[in-house]
């Protein structure tokens, strides 16, 4: 690559800047989907009672995320990444469902 192509490279790239100055956090322990062919809904919210043999448990839903499918499908690949990682650094987690 000559010394024009590499200076030309950087001039066209694009730097994003990160403004949290209207960010909030939020905790949720359940998170649930949803999509249409223009949207995919990602619902987030708190079950604080896991009781076993229980037979109805209310999740108080605080949070709904709606992103366009490429933007859901580029959440999907950093997520599977950054799981990759912790996993490799802490252990396998186990997500299995009660059966």
């Amino acid at each position: 690559m000559s010394k024009d192509q590499s200076s030309a490279d950087q001039a066209t790239q694009m730097q994003v800047k990160w403004d949290d100055s209207n960010m909030k956090s939020s905790y949720a322990n359940v998170c649930n989907v949803m999509s249409t062919r223009e949207e995919v809904v990602l619902m987030f919210g708190v079950n604080q009672a896991w009781h076993a043999g229980q037979k109805e448990v209310t999740v108080q839903l605080t949070d709904r995320i709606i992103l366009s499918p490429h933007a859901a499908k580029r959440l999907s690949i950093l997520l599977g990444n950054l799981m990759k990682q912790h996993e490799e650094r802490f252990g396998a987690l186990n997500v299995e469902g009660p059966r």
